[in-house]
């Protein structure tokens, strides 16, 4: 009894397999959009190691290259630094998508049902009379694509380009008016603060404090309020905001053991105890010179 050896491209498919189901499902199911991306580049990367395996090399090459190392990478970083923290809308926006939506669904099924049945009635040729057929793998893709299917591809090529100008005619936009100089804008923002009593400068950085100093940290007004503008908003919806009153604890704590009477105002008791540079601190009288009258000074 011959017993048939496992060859690599059997053990690729049996490891792999469930790495790809794994990260197909994590894809669908997760959560958060970066380990839905995380998840497809396993799949992809997965999938790669599949095509060489089989003996093609192009294949595994543009699946690392292009998809995993280029276009899903592009779409985790753009996810990563933009934010994705954004409530998704149940509203349609086009009517009738849900019916076109079904019709390509239906489509799609009807053509994946052709090539099964056709991989399945057909004779199949094996991998390496059809690498022979045209002296290697790249050799018979090269022949397929622009001998059999050049049309096809000529097409593709024109809608991908089409697709891509027409993104950038949608996201250009005309200058309907005159760009403002910094003086009209300085005089615009002292105008918004005489009137609606709008900040005119830029706004207050986040909280630096000895015990902790990060970009979720809000800053503290000089009243001890918190700056709720300090803070990034995607922080503020993500929820990852440091809680103000960790922080203004040891602060009265400090105040505390300086001045009891002012504990509950820490800000106000710090300025207090503080002196301006140009007058002498609060309740200390400054030293005369010899000659000189409190009057004149």
């Amino acid at each position: 009894m011959i017993v048939p050896l496992v060859t690599g491209a059997s053990f690729a498919f049996w490891m792999l397999m469930p790495v790809m189901i794994l990260g197909a499902l994590g894809t669908i199911l997760a959560r958060k959009p970066v380990h839905s991306a995380l998840s497809l580049a396993a799949v992809m990367v997965s999938l790669a190691v599949q095509y060489a395996a089989q003996q093609a090399p192009f294949l595994f090459a543009v699946q690392i290259i292009v998809y995993t190392g280029a276009i899903l990478m592009l779409f985790l970083f753009v996810m990563m630094i933009v934010g994705v923290d954004t409530s998704e809308s149940l509203v349609e926006t086009i009517k009738g998508q849900r019916v076109l939506a079904i019709l390509a669904a239906l489509g799609f099924f009807i053509l994946l049902i052709f090539a099964v049945g056709n991989a399945l009635v057909g004779r199949p040729t094996g991998l390496a009379q059809a690498n022979n057929a045209n002296g290697g793998n790249v050799q018979g893709l090269a022949a397929l694509i622009f001998g059999r299917y050049v049309v096809a591809f000529e097409a593709t090529s024109a809608l991908l380009i089409t697709a891509a100008l027409g993104a950038m005619v949608l996201a250009h936009r005309e200058r309907t008016r005159k760009k403002k100089t910094q003086a009209e804008l300085v005089t615009e923002r002292l105008r918004k603060y005489a009137e609606t009593g709008a900040h005119p400068g830029a706004l207050p950085p986040p909280g630096v404090y000895a015990r902790h100093n990060a970009v979720d940290t809000p800053a503290l007004l000089a009243n001890g309020e918190i700056a709720e503008v300090s803070v990034s908003s995607t922080l503020r919806q993500r929820g990852s905001v440091q809680n103000p009153a960790d922080l203004i604890a040891p602060t009265k704590q400090t105040v505390q053991a300086i001045a009891p009477d002012r504990a509950e105002n820490p800000a106000t008791a710090v300025a207090s105890y503080v002196p301006h540079p140009a007058t002498p601190a609060r309740g200390i009288q400054p030293e005369l010179e010899p000659g000189e009258s409190e009057e004149e000074n």
